[in-house]
């Protein structure tokens, strides 16, 4: 892994701030606690048969199985793992590829803990991280909006735009690539403007998005 790389500089806050807010903080995933969250990116990245049931709803609990009995490892011992990342034999460690989806996936578990509660503000503006964001959100965005109900077209502050989802009612859902992303895996404290129908929009925000 890069050190220099989105993947590995999301990687190294998120795990000190982990360090900080302890084992039981909340987070932005419903029902998650930090422990939770450490538990799924280890299991993520180091136990590929029992991470299936992220993408394949029948495997399921066994993901689920495999997240509880990873939480149980001491505190520390669960953040080093995370921080130490995955083993030489992941998937997550082959080239570009697994470094992106390393990118967004980190970001956005690093937001989870950050945006948690009132008080916290927006990061500065990385040009880079944004880039290599919106790089890898624009093919993503259709697995992530698959499930709703009107066209989604994701849009940058500069115009640039990804269709996300064909429809004959679309919204706009116009934000950072940094915010953008937050929307497309179904966070609500995203910061983003959405321009359309007001039922239109309200169908999207009602839809599942993201994994």
């Amino acid at each position: 892994m890069g050190k220099n790389t989105l993947a590995a500089s999301e990687r190294r806050e998120l795990c000190n701030l982990l360090d900080q807010v302890g084992p039981d903080a909340p987070t932005l995933c419903a029902g998650w606690t930090t422990r939770d969250l450490a538990a799924h990116l280890v299991v993520r990245e180091g136990r590929p048969a029992a991470a299936a049931g992220i993408l394949l709803p029948p495997l399921a609990r066994l993901t689920a199985r495999a997240q509880r009995s990873t939480a149980e490892r001491p505190w520390p011992e669960l953040v080093d793992l995370v921080r130490n990342g995955p083993p030489w034999w992941s998937l997550m460690r082959l080239g570009p590829m697994g470094e992106k989806i390393n990118g967004i996936e980190f970001f956005v578990h690093h937001e989870d803990v950050r945006r948690v509660g009132r008080g916290w503000e927006r990061r500065a503006a990385d040009p880079r991280r944004a880039e290599e964001l919106w790089a890898v959100l624009s093919g993503l965005a259709r697995l992530c909006y698959r499930h709703s109900p009107v066209g989604v077209v994701l849009r940058r502050p500069d115009g640039t735009e990804c269709v996300a989802r064909h429809g004959r009612r679309s919204v706009t859902v116009v934000g950072s690539p940094e915010e953008l992303t937050l929307h497309a895996y179904g966070r609500a404290e995203a910061l983003v403007d959405l321009q359309g129908d007001p039922m239109d929009i309200q169908r999207l925000q009602d839809s599942r998005r993201g994994f």
